[in-house]
């Protein structure tokens, strides 16, 4: 189709280019030019497709303010979205944190449990022990109390005569005391018929162990019969009839003392000799009381001594 071309006013030739008629279907489905199916309205025609454009233009932008008003809600959506997931993703990491604490304290938990177990054991092995010894204790209480009713028994049984002398004897320092002189003044004995009378009242010659002692045995002597000699003394369980010069008491204790003897005794005077031991009484000393006498013949007054019965 050739380019329809015209003449300005100056001479210049001008061309133009055909534009395309709007296009319409009509009934039977064909399309046509709009000049063609408005043959007379060509500009009613432009002006309904300006129309139609302006509606589409409308519609258009009603449906993109449409759309960015719902990307705007859900880009709000997405944001409000994130800010939840991120703080569901925060307190789930705390949770797993915890979980993980829980874990490790229930572990503590159960190591401290089993420890308290054993000790519990431990506890209670030891509180049978102490049980057991418990019982054995009661039952050394009960066996002691027992005893002790039946010292009680005996203690009550003999208070009325435990402690005493017999009728004539002296008690001193738990022991009793028999000066025979104090029965008689005129029997006397030999040393062995001595201390045969007093074993026959559950008794033997005296044994002078103790400085104490002997200073009683003295002063008693002394008090009974004053001013004697050795002749008046009387006879106490010491002799050396084993080993002459070696004194030993009836009780097989060697007398290793020699204070008490009165200067130059024990002289063993006689040809008999002389093993028994007496006690007398000297006015310069106190303290020296003892001679050697003759075990058979010569016959004195005697000290017998016993416990408190």
């Amino acid at each position: 189709m050739e380019n329809p071309q015209r003449m300005t006013d100056n001479g210049q030739e001008v061309s133009f280019i055909p534009v395309a008629a709007p296009v319409f279907s009509n009934n039977d489905g064909h399309s046509h030019p709009c000049y063609e199916i408005f043959p007379q309205g060509g500009d009613r025609c432009s002006r309904r497709v300006t129309l139609c454009l302006g509606v589409l233009n409308l519609v258009l932008l009603i449906v993109a303010g449409v759309v960015g008003v719902k990307c705007a809600k859900i880009k709000d959506s997405l944001q409000v979205s994130h800010s939840a997931a991120t703080q569901l993703i925060s307190e789930l990491n705390n949770l797993r944190s915890n979980h993980s604490d829980v874990i490790k304290a229930e572990e503590e938990a159960k190591k401290d449990l089993e420890r308290a177990l054993q000790n519990h054991t431990l506890l209670k092995m030891q509180v049978e022990q102490h049980e057991t010894l418990n019982d054995g204790y009661q039952r050394q209480i009960e066996t002691l109390r027992t005893e002790k009713k039946n010292l009680q028994s005996n203690i009550s049984a003999f208070e009325g005569s435990c402690g005493k002398c017999l009728s004539g004897w002296i008690l001193h320092n738990s022991s009793c005391y028999f000066f025979s002189y104090v029965e008689s003044s005129t029997v006397r004995k030999n040393w062995p018929d001595s201390r045969a009378d007093c074993i026959s009242h559950g008794a033997d010659l005296v044994v002078i162990d103790n400085p104490e002692e002997q200073a009683f045995v003295s002063v008693t002597v002394t008090n009974v019969q004053g001013d004697i000699t050795w002749q008046n003394g009387a006879w106490v369980g010491l002799t050396d009839i084993e080993t002459e010069g070696t004194w030993v008491w009836i009780t097989n204790v060697t007398e290793v003392e020699q204070r008490y003897w009165v200067d130059g005794e024990p002289n063993n005077h006689g040809i008999e000799g002389e093993d028994c031991g007496i006690v007398s009484y000297s006015s310069s000393n106190p303290w020296k009381t003892r001679y050697d006498g003759k075990c058979q013949i010569h016959e004195l007054y005697w000290i017998c001594e016993m416990p408190p019965r």
